[in-house]
């Protein structure tokens, strides 16, 4: 007995004084207080404690596995020690991680992966890279439990070279300010390359990923912070794909300004798309998803009378509302999310569609659109199209407009739809005719009529009287409307088509 305390506590003291000292000076908190703040008290049940203990000494070998409970739900728990070889992967670290996930499968539960790793320790790569059940199987194990269990990454430290795919597999992810990065090539490695010379924050610090490139969802201000977004996600999130959503106590919206007067009648006078949205859900319960990429397109989990759904908001005080390469992507991934499990998705669009330019062609706006639009048809979630102001072209199709299928298409009183807005559409018929008028005031005056025509067949009551909408209401009946009509389409079954899977040239 006394061997197995002194083995214990070694093993949980983690690596020595001297690491302990290097991570507080980060910032940084251990990582099995990091496991305190996140779970339930005394909820941990830890899996490989005492592995390589024998001989090496190396605490738990460098990650902390397990499952435990959070708000009395369980959840598997894979955390790098940095204390510990600086949180680098050995041998056993690998078959830890891959027990681990196989654990999470089996109970159907919420994985969360506490990372802060130096990746693959070289020294010991004929012992973890090659066989079928070495380190390339973590990321096969997130391919496939992808859509099955929620997976949630929180990225305290470095995760590079193969390591960076970790986050990349999961379902959220949450950076710290400061401390987290992930790249392919370190900024040595880099700089023997390619010549280039660039900080680590640089090449893939926690700012860059959720401002530039995508990889981030969150950005926390420290690691307690971090921790609590995890947690709010799973507020969110059911446990699996098949079980029921977490419910809360229904809420009415925020007091404010009502809807139709937050929503300008003119075109292209910008407003915030947040403030409608927080007239519509239960007070206080936006989780905005990717707020600091591609602002145009507003992505986030909310509630409707206590019940999760998640909303998809053109924001007009950005790019006009229009839909880019990184606004598809980002609608892509979170249609996907909401999909998978189950949680219902409400569109707010006033969007003049997609944006147009040679820029958007080559960073392939085509195909990361149709990667969007595949998503939208996928999904088998009970979904409404809302129409604020306009829709037009194909941001139509992408803010899940009549022609992809959702449960209901609802317009307000003043919603235009159309092919094309009233400028562009008259530039494009009748251009010629414009710039034979000599007479300034006449061609002003004949453009302003054939605006004046052309939005009269863009009024919303002539696609109502056409069947092409389900309802126009007033702004200040949203809400009911929307909860009435979830309450509906609750047990929509899922259609499963007669197939592998779509290919989406992607």
């Amino acid at each position: 007995m006394a061997e197995l305390s002194e083995r214990t506590a070694r093993a949980k003291a983690g690596g020595s004084e001297r690491y302990h000292r290097q991570i507080e000076e980060t910032g940084k908190i251990f990582v099995r207080s990091r496991l305190d703040i996140l779970l339930d008290p005394g909820s941990f049940v830890e899996n490989g404690l005492l592995a390589r203990t024998m001989d090496e000494g190396l605490a738990a070998d460098a990650v902390v596995t397990g499952t435990g409970t959070v708000g009395g739900r369980t959840v598997a728990v894979i955390a790098n020690d940095p204390t510990v070889k600086a949180g680098a992967w050995g041998r056993e670290t690998i078959r830890k991680i891959i027990r681990q996930q196989e654990e999470a499968a089996l109970v159907r539960c919420p994985l969360l992966y506490l990372v802060d790793s130096a990746g693959a320790r070289l020294d010991e790569q004929f012992d973890l890279f090659i066989d079928r059940h070495h380190a390339g199987r973590i990321f096969w194990n997130q391919a496939r439990l992808s859509g099955q269990i929620p997976q949630i990454c929180v990225l305290f430290g470095p995760s590079p070279a193969g390591a960076a795919y970790l986050p990349a597999f999961c379902d959220a992810v949450v950076m710290v300010d400061g401390n987290a990065s992930a790249f392919l090539g370190s900024p040595r490695m880099v700089e023997m390359a390619t010549g280039e010379k660039v900080s680590a924050e640089e090449m893939g610090g926690a700012r860059m990923h959720c401002e530039v490139s995508g990889l981030g969802d969150q950005i926390a201000r420290n690691d307690e912070h971090g921790l609590r977004l995890a947690r709010q996600y799973l507020e969110y999130l059911p446990d699996h794909a098949e079980a029921p959503l977490p419910v809360h106590l229904p809420m009415d919206p925020v007091d404010g300004e009502p809807i139709d007067q937050l929503i300008p009648q003119a075109q292209n006078r910008a407003f915030d798309v947040m403030n409608v949205i927080r007239r519509l859900i239960d007070a206080d319960s936006f989780f905005e998803h990717r707020a600091l990429f591609a602002r145009e397109l507003v992505t986030g989990f909310a509630r409707l009378d206590g019940k999760p759904v998640g909303l998809v908001a053109n924001q007009p005080m950005r790019k006009g509302g229009t839909i880019g390469s990184d606004a598809s992507e980002k609608g892509a991934q979170f249609v996907q999310l909401c999909d998978a499990y189950g949680i219902p998705l409400v569109f707010l669009s006033d969007t003049p569609g997609f944006m147009v330019g040679s820029q958007v062609e080559r960073q392939g706006i085509i195909r990361r659109g149709a990667k969007y639009l595949a998503a939208i048809a996928e999904a088998s979630v009970p979904r409404i199209s809302v129409i604020l102001r306009k829709s037009y072209g194909a941001g139509y199709m992408a803010m899940s407009g009549a022609t992809f299928a959702p449960d209901a298409t609802i317009g307000l009183a003043h919603a235009k739809l159309a092919i094309m807005g009233p400028e562009a559409a008259i530039n494009a018929i009748y251009l010629n005719k414009i710039n034979a008028i000599e007479d300034e005031q006449d061609r002003a005056d004949y453009v302003a009529q054939l605006r004046a025509d052309y939005m009269v067949n863009l009024d919303v009551f002539r696609a109502a009287s056409a069947t092409y909408l389900d309802a126009v209401i007033a702004g200040s009946d949203l809400r009911a409307e929307l909860v009435n009509r979830l309450e509906r389409y609750s047990h929509k079954s899922r259609e499963r088509l007669a197939r592998r899977h779509p290919v989406i040239r992607g």
